[in-house]
């Protein structure tokens, strides 16, 4: 069953989000994923206003999901957004 890496995040420092943007795609591809969302607009239909840049990647399972997480390639890539965003991730199974 998919699973669903769900991103939201508040940008702090742009140029240096931009290179952990252009390492994240690989880390994803890597380990089964593709993009669902990335970026693009937002509207908050109920609830308190969402002003965060949100991201969703699919995965295989839930387990790939937290392989993907986990693995080298990945974790290389977060340290470009070190300082450069606040982050909150989650993994949801599909349906």
């Amino acid at each position: 069953m998919a699973a669903y890496v769900i991103g939201r995040v508040n940008v702090t420092n742009p140029d240096a989000y931009g290179e952990y943007t252009k390492r994240s795609p690989g880390a994803i591809k890597a380990n089964g994923g593709k993009f669902i969302a990335r970026g693009g607009a937002v509207e908050t239909l109920e609830g308190e206003e969402e002003t965060r840049r949100m991201v969703i990647v699919e995965f295989p399972s839930f387990e790939q999901a937290k392989v993907f997480y986990d693995s080298e390639i990945y974790r290389d890539a977060r340290t470009y957004r070190e300082g450069a965003a606040e982050m909150q991730f989650v993994i949801v199974d599909g349906v």
